[in-house]
């Protein structure tokens, strides 16, 4: 492990998931910042455009364990968690773990499965444990959700519930890819570097082990953050509380994520310090799954977007 690992690995995984994922710089980066501090994602995006292949990716580049659990109406928590089956041989139970017990999981769209199934993942991305017949199991250190959904189609889907939403720290956008990048694809597909045949290929290298993950977290306390801004991002997301148009608006764990993301970001950007532009960059990430506009102003128009972009430009910043 190098003497700081920050500025060396984080542009180096970059670097090695750009040789599949085209494009989608911004998408990258919050993934990183959200594996780095150790939480999860809600992943919103059309299909087809490499939601999949980007955590396949991140976990190849990262030496983690990776999984897929399809979300559909018949899946059971079981199908999710695991079960214990009897074991004729041993006369006895013996447990089969469910794809749960991996480190990268992509719950593949999500709002598929009801209430009942989504809520085998809570007590997961809080605690990083499993409870199976009354038993509880450790799930590996670095265990993230990264869970997709499409933004445009609703017919037999169930809205994530809000503490479910809330474990999310970032809601990542991934939107279709430019002319230029997709005209790269479309190149690249027509020959022998498709991006899943680079991945397979053994093109793209791991830049740190799973047990390094742990290290690298550690190094981001040592980042400056003044309680100026401390202050400021608490003050945002009070904010939203008192804003005419927010019916519901975030709680104190989305002030968490503020300042936890907004540190990563400023290792990302290759600084030891943390400034207000890094705080204002993760304010939409943060909220924009957490806040529930008032009926009367979504009909007007307005967007939770706009919403953030308000206030982010209302609220004074410190110097």
């Amino acid at each position: 492990m190098n003497p700081d690992p920050l500025k060396e690995i984080l542009p180096a995984a970059r670097a090695e998931v750009a040789k599949v994922i085209i494009g989608q710089t911004a998408v990258v980066d919050q993934c990183l910042i959200v594996i780095v501090t150790g939480q999860h994602a809600l992943v919103e995006g059309v299909p087809g455009v490499a939601k999949t292949l980007l955590v396949r990716t991140l976990a190849h580049v990262l030496g983690v364990d990776f999984a897929r659990i399809q979300f559909t109406p018949d899946l059971m928590p079981a199908d999710i968690t695991g079960t214990n089956v009897f074991n004729l041989q041993k006369n006895e139970f013996t447990l089969i773990r469910g794809p749960i017990f991996t480190s990268f999981l992509l719950a593949d769209e999500i709002n598929r499965a009801p209430a009942k199934t989504q809520s085998a993942l809570l007590q997961a991305m809080q605690e990083r444990l499993v409870t199976i017949d009354r038993d509880t199991h450790p799930l590996p250190p670095n265990f993230t959700v990264f869970a997709t959904q499409n933004p445009i189609e609703y017919e037999g889907t169930y809205p994530l519930p809000e503490a479910q939403k809330d474990r999310f720290m970032l809601k990542i956008v991934m939107s279709a890819p430019g002319r230029d990048e997709e005209y790269t694809l479309a190149q690249r597909t027509l020959g022998r570097e498709s991006p899943e045949a680079t991945l397979a290929s053994g093109a793209v290298r791991p830049v740190v082990s799973a047990a390094d993950l742990q290290a690298l977290r550690e190094q981001l306390l040592g980042l400056t953050l003044r309680e100026e801004l401390i202050g400021y991002a608490v003050d945002l997301i009070r904010a939203t509380r008192r804003h005419e148009s927010v019916l519901v608006g975030a709680g104190p764990r989305a002030t968490q994520a503020l300042l936890l993301s907004s540190r990563a970001a400023a290792a990302l950007a290759g600084r030891d310090f943390v400034t207000p532009d890094d705080i204002k960059s993760m304010c939409e990430p943060v909220l924009a799954h957490r806040l529930i506009l008032r009926p009367e102003f979504e009909i007007e128009g307005l967007s939770v977007s706009e919403v953030i972009q308000s206030l982010v430009q209302q609220m004074a910043v410190p110097r």
